[in-house]
């Protein structure tokens, strides 16, 4: 079985017990929370699909850890201006494993 959950403005497909760094939430490590939006929910050829989420459906999910992904780096440069511009940017995640899918 498997779900379509909307979380931090992304879609993701996700299985029970699989892992996956999302858009951070504020949660303590190892708390289980309930996401209640999801879009659709398949098992095999049938899927069920919200419009725009699945009645009743919902999928529970327990929090590993908090962090922050590697260093994306900016650089900006006009060619013949003297102009360049460095910057560094670390987005917060938050890793989760999902426990079950109710739907």
């Amino acid at each position: 079985m498997y779900a379509v959950i909307k979380t931090g403005g992304k879609q993701y497909k996700v299985v029970a017990g699989e892992k996956l760094k999302i858009e951070q939430i504020p949660a303590d490590i190892g708390s289980e929370l309930t996401i209640d939006q999801v879009l659709a929910v398949g098992e095999g050829e049938s899927i069920k699909f919200g419009a725009p989420l699945v009645e009743g459906a919902s999928v529970r999910v327990t929090v590993i850890s908090q962090g922050r992904h590697d260093k994306v780096r900016i650089f900006k440069m006009r060619r013949r201006k003297h102009y360049q511009k460095r910057q560094g940017h670390r987005q917060n995640y938050t890793e989760i494993q999902v426990v079950a899918i109710n739907g």
